[in-house]
């Protein structure tokens, strides 16, 4: 083509902008011209002289063309000469544009006046960097893969001769390129390529892969035949899969080695180092990965499985050795108190230093909220320089949570075992359990049955979760679980586990965990220092005494922080430079009077009202029975949602009471008098085996009309001949004792032993009482009983008076 430039520098001539097109030089090309301002420019175009010149420039991808500004053009466009403009049978306008030679846009701008682009541009000529020989054979290349591809898709003839009439290769590169399916941005490089050469290789380049892909595709339309050679049709298929991802903007940019070349999906495998039978799986499943297209939902399903495998640790860690004294330090600076519990944790690891590939036992730690249960965990786990990871079991009804759902499902995910150690990275993490008594069962299966395998030391070494579907070591993992009782704990699942006994805080252990842990921690979180705020020990024991009632440490750090929280307020507002101090009054302020009378038994001695000791998973608590006397003809009433055990208590009691009392006292006729039992705060359930006694001596109050000491509690059940029996809880519920003011406890002489569990200072403050039998407790409770008339057949009774 002559290349005649037919533009000054200074002239600015119409724009027309295009979108995901190129238009080459030489090329005649009609196009569908919609935008008001497109058509503007042609209406300049044929208005402003004989030779209807118009500039055709391609707009970035980045912006649509109603935000476009000027930078958003590429710099080299083509001048164009327009043929024709006409309206199709929709009414649109359609323009025939045929391509003079490249133009360089020097200037690009807006025309309100017009409502057109315009621009000034300077030619953009070739370089002619070709010699004759040269020229010919990449002419030759060029036309023969071109007319290989048109007999591939079976072209008409005329388009084949069309080709052989090219002479100039500037020209016919032209014309291919502006045919070759490729995207646009390719396409522009193609037109800003200076050199002939360059752009006639890169041609070249772009159509052998063009004709390879068209030799593909067809191959593949009439189902390969089986004689091709199978490893060049996957080369094929690999490179059509390449070329198509980057097209795409699919390609894994990230998955790079260390010398930056992009590896696959079996690289990643094979160097993953994966145990042989797991290797094997992962490589056939990585096969059915490749056969899908990246859209397609399988092949997704598939990749997400893998990745799984990739993420999990299969290789045994690098066993690091147990310091002992490094481990009792940890616990010592994280746990006040717990010495018992303490020891038990540092001979296990004592064992486990001694035999680190010995199956070892799974622990379990049962007590109130807020004992230190978890931070236990954490500090193990920092002991042994281990990962930690923690798994909630509370309201697990479904074994698919802990054993995954099978990849049949759809939306299905690994369970909560497999889940915690990808997200440990470790084979031998510290796995906590927490909530273990609080697994649910539903229609989905039993998971504490679930959990039998994963706690088991003689079966977890081939644990099968269901997603996964390969057998994973646990042996090595240090599991711990958590609860605050052990009645909802199916007995398989608790005989696999060693139980530990975690109690309550007396008032002097708070104290220490206030000052030496919470506080200190709770400054940290809200941004205070000790310059800036004064809490004193005696106002931290008055929240511990008036404001808190648990077994644990949790109220307590909450009040703490809500005390710090004011704090915070009241310096932000009025920028204080002087430490506050918080006092009685400030601590009225921020929580009000006092919400927890610990001396709630009756100081006005009125029979017929006993203290009893009690235990509920959230730690020892205090139990007041209350008994009422009426006319009647002898029948009780229970009152104070009591369960089935203690009902079954205070029916005993009453009937010991009638046993024991009616002779010495002939005056009384029990079967003209009802008795009426209440135990107060009547919207809690109450049950359990520990409140006989208690439930007798009340009665016995009632009816000899003598009232018990305030300061005196009892805990004990009775047989229907008279004995006391041992309870459990003896520590939880001298804690709560102590707490609430008691000074003397009565006790079955069983529980005797238990009391070694017991702080030397809580026994220095209390006085125990050990009975066998109702006659010592009634002797305890109210000393001699002295009736006028004796009654032979109360021998037994009799003798205690």
């Amino acid at each position: 083509m002559n290349n005649q430039n037919l533009t000054t520098i200074d002239q600015f001539i119409p724009t027309v902008v295009l979108s995901n097109t190129v238009l080459f030089p030489g090329i005649t090309l009609p196009l569908l011209i919609s935008r008001e301002t497109s058509i503007s420019a042609i209406k300049q175009s044929l208005e402003t002289s004989g030779q209807k010149l118009i500039v055709a420039v391609t707009l970035k991808n980045e912006k649509s063309y109603d935000e476009a500004e000027a930078s958003d053009f590429y710099s080299v466009g083509t001048l164009c000469v327009v043929q024709k403009v006409e309206k199709n049978k929709a009414g649109e306008t359609v323009i025939i544009l045929k391509g003079l030679y490249r133009i360089s846009l020097l200037e690009v701008r807006f025309d309100k006046k017009e409502d057109s682009w315009i621009s000034r541009t300077e030619p953009f000529w070739d370089h002619q960097d070709l010699d004759t020989g040269t020229e010919t054979a990449l002419l030759k290349s060029l036309k023969d893969v071109s007319t290989e591809i048109i007999n591939n898709i079976k072209a008409s003839s005329d388009l084949k001769k069309s080709i052989e009439n090219y002479e100039n290769i500037a020209d016919f590169t032209n014309v291919i390129a502006q045919n070759l399916q490729i995207g646009t941005k390719k396409k522009q490089d193609l037109l800003e390529m200076v050199s002939v050469k360059s752009r006639s290789l890169k041609v070249l380049e772009l159509l052998v892969e063009q004709r390879e892909m068209i030799k593909v595709s067809n191959e593949m339309g009439l189902k390969i035949s089986e004689k091709t050679s199978r490893a060049y049709r996957e080369s094929i298929l690999r490179e059509q899969l390449k070329a198509i991802k980057e097209e795409l903007g699919e390609g894994t940019e990230n998955d790079t080695s260390s010398d930056g070349t992009k590896k696959s999906l079996r690289d990643k495998i094979l160097e993953a180092k994966l145990p042989k039978e797991v290797e094997k799986v992962a490589l056939e499943q990585a096969s059915r990965f490749e056969s899908y297209g990246q859209q397609n939902a399988e092949a997704q399903i598939i990749k997400t499985y893998i990745d799984l495998i990739l993420a999990l640790p299969w290789n045994d860690e690098e066993i690091k050795d147990i310091d002992l004294d490094s481990a009792q330090k940890i616990l010592d600076e994280e746990h006040f108190g717990l010495e018992k519990i303490k020891k038990h944790i540092i001979q296990h690891l004592a064992v486990m230093k001694l035999a680190p590939h010995k199956k070892g036992s799974i622990l379990l730690f049962v007590g109130p909220p807020g004992v230190g249960k978890t931070s236990l965990g954490q500090s193990i786990a920092k002991a042994l320089d281990r990962k930690f990871v923690r798994a909630t079991m509370g309201g697990v009804r479904d074994d698919a949570e802990i054993r995954g759902h099978r990849r049949t499902y759809v939306g299905a995910l690994p369970g909560r075992i497999i889940e915690g150690i990808k997200r440990a990275s470790a084979k031998n993490p510290v796995f906590m359990l927490d909530e273990i008594d609080k697994l649910g069962r539903g229609y989905g299966g039993d998971p504490a049955m679930a959990l039998l395998e994963v706690l088991d030391p003689e079966q977890n070494g081939t644990f099968l979760d269901h997603y996964l579907d390969l057998p994973y070591d646990l042996s090595k993992v240090f599991f711990i679980a958590t609860a605050n009782s052990l009645d909802t704990i199916p007995a398989p699942l608790l005989d696999r586990m060693e139980v530990i006994h975690l109690s309550g805080y007396t008032t002097e252990e708070k104290l220490h965990i206030a000052k030496n842990h919470l506080y200190p921690k709770q400054l940290k979180e809200h941004g205070l220092t000790l310059d800036k705020v004064s809490l004193s020990e005696s106002i931290l024991k008055k929240i511990i005494e008036e404001y808190t009632r648990e077994a644990g440490v949790r109220d307590l750090q909450r009040k703490i922080a809500k005390i710090l929280r004011t704090v915070s307020e009241k310096i932000v507002r009025n920028k204080e430079g002087n430490p506050l101090v918080i006092d009685e009054k400030e601590i009225e302020d921020i929580f009000g009077h006092h919400k927890i009378h610990f001396d709630l038994a009756e100081k006005s001695l009125i029979p017929g009202v006993v203290t009893g000791l009690a235990w509920t998973p959230m730690g020892g608590d205090i139990l007041f029975i209350e008994s009422l006397m009426m006319p009647g003809s002898g029948k009780i009433q229970l009152t104070g949602k009591l369960g089935e055990v203690m009902s079954e208590s205070a029916h005993i009691a009453l009937s010991l009471v009638r046993s024991k009392l009616s002779g010495m006292l002939p005056s009384f006729d029990f079967n003209k008098t009802d008795f009426h039992i209440h135990v107060p705060a009547g919207a809690i359930p109450k049950d359990g085996p520990s409140a006989g006694i208690t439930i007798f001596t009340a009665l016995c109050s009632l009816v000899l009309n003598r009232s018990v000491d305030s300061k005196l509690a009892m805990t004990g059940e009775l047989t229907l001949r008279g004995a006391i029996t041992a309870v459990g809880g003896i520590k939880e519920k001298v804690i709560a004792a102590h707490r609430a003011g008691i000074k003397k406890i009565i006790l079955s002489r069983k529980n005797e032993q238990d009391l070694k569990e017991v702080s030397e200072i809580i026994k220095k403050d209390i006085e125990f009482q050990f009975v066998d039998t109702i006659n010592e407790l009634i002797i305890n409770v109210f000393g001699k009983v002295h009736t006028p008339v004796p009654i032979p057949i109360q021998s037994e009774f009799s003798e205690m008076m």
